[in-house]
């Protein structure tokens, strides 16, 4: 999928499990529902690491441009050593180590224990960083017409006064994991359900998505999962467009009704 559908669903899905999380009893403080709806739409972006002419590649300029570099090499040797017989070979590595569990839970748990151990300021590095995609992912349109210093200051704004929210007392820096010491544990969560979620959304595409590596299928270890083949769709066609995007958006809509207790 493109990038404003990976976003919008994963803005959805942090909704959604907010809903739940109510249902079951541990209410999101609405901070933490905001603030993990817009990581998780920036961390929906993330996977896409591995290719350089992705919505990630431009959001942080030369920087970004670098850094896919440098993950779609360390994809592709991952690939080569770690591919079986029936696994097709490849020229680069994109939709492969970054496009599976293994990353998603990697991602996430990293960002967990930098907030934990490196305090506010990583967590505004955190904060920072998924802001910047969510509106690059959210707000494309605008995002493309607008110089990179402007949408870097409306994260970084963004971040500084979401951080000064969530660190107010029943605001929900402890959300989840109450223990001293565990302030901002959760926020890798959202992170690692955006890259699930942006897994499956390319799943459902004509190439598939190798989610399950390293756990191998039949004589693949980079199985592309998916729909039967009839049921995917090509990257940027009007099933995403007209179909997918408003469901999104219905669905973060029901989700988050949900979870602030009004439906």
């Amino acid at each position: 999928m493109m990038g404003p559908a990976h976003s919008l669903s994963g803005a959805a899905a942090w909704l959604g499990v907010g809903a739940a999380a109510a249902a079951a009893g541990h209410e999101m403080p609405w901070p933490v529902l905001v603030v993990g709806a817009l990581i998780c739409a920036g961390a929906a972006l993330a996977p896409d690491l591995d290719h350089k002419a992705a919505t990630i590649s431009r959001a942080f300029g030369p920087i970004s441009r670098g850094l896919c570099e440098v993950i779609d090499k360390i994809s592709y040797s991952v690939y080569k050593a770690t591919r079986k017989p029936g696994d097709a070979r490849r020229t680069g590595g994109h939709r492969t180590l970054t496009h599976t569990w293994v990353w998603a839970v990697l991602i996430g748990g990293g960002a967990s224990v930098l907030a934990v151990v490196g305090g506010r300021w990583a967590v505004l590095g955190i904060l920072f960083v998924h802001m910047v995609l969510a509106v690059e992912g959210l707000l494309w349109r605008a995002a493309r017409v607008s110089s990179d210093v402007l949408v870097w200051l409306l994260g970084a704004t963004s971040a500084w006064i979401l951080a000064d929210i969530l660190n107010k007392p029943g605001n929900g820096a402890d959300w989840l994991f109450t223990a001293p010491g565990q302030e901002y544990l959760w926020l890798g969560l959202p992170i690692v359900l955006g890259a699930l979620v942006h897994d499956i959304g390319d799943a459902l595409t004509i190439s598939g998505c190798p989610i399950l590596w390293p756990i191998p299928i039949g004589r693949k270890r980079w199985y592309p999962i998916g729909p039967p083949k009839p049921m995917r769709f090509r990257a940027g066609s009007w099933v995403e467009l007209k179909v997918l995007m408003p469901v999104f958006m219905v669905l973060g809509g029901v989700g988050g009704l949900g979870a602030l207790g009004i439906i």
